[in-house]
């Protein structure tokens, strides 16, 4: 099972505020344990909203907002993505989570990934086979 762990932004986050050394160090060994444990597949801080754009479409038209966007509580600052044999031993990652950060008042989403069988019959073996080519480019390309 892979899950995404969102690290949920805040006011610091969203001003631009960057992690002292000491943040630095303590997520870089947790991500470094999780890496050792094999778990980990990927992951990496996000700029604030201030620089970043949405894409909404509107009968099919896309039109580009610019941020920053409202409700920092909603955005994201960060993510990892993992992959788990159990929701438990997400948690049980997540709940490790360097209790440092935001001056422990951190807020973490944890969101399962969609694998190939739970799309069901829909998901044909043909439609599975090009999914399986466009991850292994991607793979190469990474």
């Amino acid at each position: 099972m892979r899950y995404l762990v969102l690290r949920m932004a805040d006011e610091e986050t969203e001003a631009g505020v960057m992690p002292s050394e000491a943040m630095l160090r303590a997520m870089g060994d947790y991500m470094e344990e999780m890496s050792k444990a094999g778990v980990l597949l990927g992951g990496e801080g996000l700029h604030p909203s201030s620089k970043a754009k949405k894409i909404k479409f509107s009968a099919g038209r896309p039109t580009v907002i610019d941020g920053p966007f409202a409700e920092a509580k909603e955005l994201i600052a960060g993510y990892a993505m993992i992959q788990v044999k159990s929701e438990q031993e997400a948690i049980d990652w997540v709940k490790r989570w360097p209790p440092m950060d935001a001056g422990g008042n951190v807020q973490i989403e944890l969101r399962r990934i969609f694998e190939a069988d739970d799309f069901g019959e829909e998901f044909t073996p043909e439609l599975r086979e090009r999914e399986e080519r466009m991850r292994v480019e991607a793979a190469k390309q990474a």
